[in-house]
């Protein structure tokens, strides 16, 4: 103790136990290092848990037909999910049967399982670390300054956001090796290590789909403050009308197209199921269809886009006890009026309530004016009074997440910047690339032509989503193009100047164009556990991260032990 505060030492300090920071944390205690990770929340996970997000992966992540790809401990966190599920619920025959089961059986992942299935699942995993003293798990602390040495960093000051802390109270970690794994690469910031917030000018990094008319901090992605809720058709839990009601009902987005750029302007109001599309005819309407209706044969609708329980896997007594639960996180609820970075602690406040004001107010319109769709065999008219909001599954007692989704955070100016020119199919097609006419398995000829990224040689993680950025707050529309799976550069990384500091998370060395596909879980965890290798192999040899990469002996030697833990580092169809 110096003065009051609390001081801890380790090899390695992970700073957020989101998704990479979780799977660092992993690796590095599998290492024989000493670690110290930290979270702002009650709860690891990050995107899984924290902020209720199911994962939307790639289409390979799962056996069909041949082996499933990605990284080994990855695939058997799944396994493990699927494996509690059998373990602590009584199930159907047919649904604990089946290898793939998904306890949500919603339609934008394999695997939309409860957030509170995924912090049990992701702490029993770290929980022989914590017993055998390798790990030091501090929850519920937030970095607030970085110490330097020049181009080292020093220690890293918490402090205590509260639950069963004392609110306040300081804890300094130091380390030898320190890993970024924050939601919105806090330690950029608090350390002045070079960074990029927002969008660049398409001349910064010759992207297709970067701004054309100048490099703009505010065009940041929109946040979201998910919530769950289940219905009680006959009841009526109508809320109170929240304060801002009124004009979130009457919000018709300016956002608009920029030239050039794929995009379209809003089709209304923003709370309506018709939004806008990157179809032919500019919007999509969404039914809404809640349990114990049926959509119609075949249609896509939003109650079970996300849905993180399905009372019909259960028998019938469980059924009662786990009814339906719908996750939202819908574009109706993306927050754009105001950015999260770059701005005084005290608007960063204020946007977070905002955003979350702005989902309460979509859930009231639910209630309350929402059209209930025909044919359904539900009586016509608006409002859903009988949808209630639903925390057990979040940890929460209030049904909302216990944290706003946050797609973009900080970027690190690393030793290789992972751009659209890396894995945009429209933009590798258009440079002459070679493979672009290659279709991967199990896709087909008319959709399918995605190609091949960026074979880079230092390859420490694969990936692949569509490149999918979301509205944002400097009043630019959404982009939605296709993506190459791509290979993550070891140097996307390591920071051009700071000696002891790796990304380990969402904040790689990344465009904001290219950010709109590599924030995705599977990818987020991939880099993660690539980093806590590295930063285990930095300890062991007393070499700075760039030292490992500018060596190619040493990027060798890493990913040969990469390999030796499971992961993927190029697609099997790779030449």
């Amino acid at each position: 103790m110096l003065g009051g505060m609390r001081e801890l030492s380790a090899d390695i300090a992970i700073i957020g136990g989101g998704a990479g920071g979780f799977a660092a944390a992993v690796a590095a205690c599998e290492a024989g290092r000493s670690v110290v990770m930290t979270e702002p929340t009650d709860w690891i996970g990050g995107q899984f848990t924290s902020q209720a997000v199911p994962p939307d992966e790639h289409r390979w992540i799962e056996a069909q037909g041949g082996d499933a790809i990605g990284n080994r401990s990855y695939i058997e966190l799944r396994r493990a999910v699927r494996e509690w599920y059998r373990a602590n619920r009584t199930l159907t025959p047919a649904a604990a049967a089946h290898e793939r089961l998904n306890p949500g059986n919603g339609w934008v992942s394999h695997l939309c399982a409860e957030p509170r299935v995924w912090h049990a699942v992701m702490m029993e995993k770290l929980r022989p670390h914590v017993e055998s003293g390798r790990l030091t798990l501090l929850l519920e602390h937030e970095p607030v300054k970085v110490e330097m040495s020049g181009d080292r960093i020093d220690a890293v000051h918490l402090r205590a956001t509260g639950g069963t802390h004392n609110a306040g109270s300081a804890v300094v970690v130091r380390a030898t090796i320190v890993l970024d794994a924050t939601e919105t690469g806090d330690l950029y910031d608090l350390g002045g290590v070079e960074h990029l917030i927002g969008a660049e000018h398409q001349n910064d990094f010759g992207e297709m789909h970067g701004r054309t008319d100048r490099a703009d901090w505010r065009d940041q992605q929109g946040i979201s403050w998910c919530f769950a809720l289940e219905h009680r058709p006959g009841e009526d839990h109508t809320i109170t009308k929240p304060a801002g009601y009124e004009w979130w009902r009457s919000y018709v987005p300016t956002i608009c197209r920029e030239p050039g750029l794929a995009g379209a302007a809003w089709p209304g109001t923003l709370l309506s199921w018709t939004v806008a599309s990157h179809n032919e005819a500019g919007k999509h309407t969404f039914p809404f269809v809640p349990w114990p209706h049926e959509p119609r044969n075949g249609e896509w609708e939003m109650w079970r886009y996300r849905r993180i329980v399905d009372r019909a896997i259960y028998l019938e007594q469980q059924a009662v006890d786990h009814p339906d639960v719908c996750l939202v996180n819908w574009v109706q609820m993306d927050y754009w009026q105001r950015p999260l970075l770059g701005v005084s602690a005290a608007d960063r406040a204020l946007a977070l309530r905002e955003a979350r004001e702005q989902s309460l107010c979509l859930f009231y319109w639910m209630q309350t004016e929402a059209p209930r769709p025909s044919g359904v065999g539900m009586q016509e008219g608006v409002g859903f009074p009988g949808l209630k909001l639903r925390g057990d599954e979040l940890g929460t007692s209030d049904g909302f997440a216990k944290a706003a989704y946050i797609r973009e955070p900080r970027r690190l100016l690393a030793r290789t910047m992972l751009s659209e020119a890396h894995l945009g199919t429209e933009q590798r097609r258009r440079d002459g690339k070679p493979n672009m006419d290659f279709v991967p398995p199990g896709m087909n000829e008319k959709t399918g032509r995605l190609g091949m990224g960026e074979a880079f040689s230092d390859s420490i993680a694969i990936g692949h989503y569509t490149l999918d950025l979301h509205p944002s707050c400097s009043g630019r529309n959404s982009v939605y193009v296709p993506a190459s799976p791509y290979r993550i550069s070891l140097g996307s990384l390591v920071p051009v100047r700071v000696e002891n500091l790796i990304a380990a998370g969402k904040g790689i060395g990344v465009t904001h164009v290219a950010n709109g596909c590599s924030r995705m879980h599977h990818t987020e965890y991939a880099i993660g556990e690539a980093a806590g290798v590295l930063a285990a192999e930095c300890v062991e040899k007393n070499l700075a991260p760039a030292a490992v990469h500018a060596s190619v002996e040493r990027v060798k030697g890493l990913q040969e032990r990469l390999a030796a833990r499971g992961v993927a580092m190029r697609w099997p169809w790779e030449t």
